[in-house]
C-alpha cells in the first residue's frame, strides 16, 4: 500500500474579497490571487470564497470558479434557479469573459487562436494535458496589448470560447509563451519572474437572468 502524499495546505490569504456588485439575485464579486474558490476537503483549506461569502449571503451558490492563483470577477447566484438561469447560459457559451496575462517571450502574432483539446492527466493530478483522443475541444483567442523589455515579455487579452480547467495556462505553454508566474506549466524561469500566477479575470458580460439586461462589468487590472 502507497503512503498517502501530505495534503496541500493552501497559505493563509490575507487579501479582501470585493463586492462589485449586488441586487437581491446575484453578486459579482473580486476574487483576490491566492484564495481559493470553494473550500478544500481539508480542514486547514477552509478559506475560501464561498466560505467568506456565506456568512454574509447564506444563500450564495458559486456559479463558476477561478484557479487559486488566478485573480478577477466571479459571478454568484443568490438562489438555486438563478443559478440554473445562469448556468445555462454558460453552457450555451452566451457568457463573455476576457482575461489579462503576461506571457514569457514576445508573440510573434499581434493576434491569434489557440485550439488544443484538453484531458485530466490522471497520472499527474492535477495537471491537465493536451490529448487528440480523450480531449475535449478547447479554443482560445488572444490578442497582444503591449510587448514589453527587459524582461521580453508579452501582455495579452485573453478571450476563451470554451470554460476547460486551466485552459488559459496550458494553452499559453503550448505556444511557448507559459503565464509568468504559473506554478504549473511554466518553465522554472517563468514561474520565478513574479511572485503571484499574472492571469486575471478581467471582464464578463451575462444577461442579467431577471431583467434580461446585458452586463457588463469590469475588474481593473492589478499588475
Amino acid at each position: 500500500m502507497q503512503p498517502q502524499a501530505d495534503p496541500f495546505i493552501v497559505p493563509v490569504c490575507h487579501e479582501v474579497l470585493t463586492v462589485l456588485y449586488q441586487d437581491e439575485h446575484i453578486l459579482l464579486v473580486n476574487k483576490p490571487s491566492g484564495l481559493l474558490t470553494l473550500s478544500g476537503k481539508h480542514p486547514l483549506n477552509k478559506d475560501s470564497v464561498h466560505f467568506r461569502l456565506v456568512q454574509d449571503y447564506p444563500t450564495a451558490l458559486m456559479l463558476h470558479r477561478l484557479d487559486f492563483g488566478t485573480s478577477g470577477i466571479l459571478v454568484v447566484a443568490l438562489n438555486k434557479e438563478i443559478n440554473g438561469h445562469i448556468t445555462r447560459q454558460f453552457q450555451a457559451r452566451s457568457v463573455e469573459k476576457t482575461y489579462t496575462a503576461i506571457l514569457q517571450g514576445h508573440l510573434v502574432k499581434d493576434a491569434g487562436t489557440i485550439e488544443y483539446p484538453i484531458a485530466k492527466d490522471s497520472d499527474n493530478f492535477p495537471l491537465q494535458k493536451i490529448c487528440y483522443e480523450t480531449g475535449k475541444a478547447a479554443i482560445s483567442n488572444y490578442e497582444m496589448v503591449e510587448r514589453l523589455h527587459a524582461p521580453d515579455v508579452t501582455r495579452v487579452r485573453f478571450k476563451p470560447v470554451s470554460g476547460r480547467t486551466h485552459q488559459l495556462r496550458i494553452h499559453s505553454r503550448e505556444i511557448g509563451h507559459p503565464i509568468l508566474g504559473c506554478d504549473l506549466y511554466a518553465t522554472d524561469e517563468a514561474f520565478s519572474m513574479a511572485q503571484r500566477l499574472m492571469l486575471h479575470a478581467t471582464t464578463i458580460a451575462f444577461n442579467h437572468p431577471v431583467t434580461g439586461e446585458r452586463i457588463n462589468f469590469i475588474s481593473p487590472c492589478p499588475f
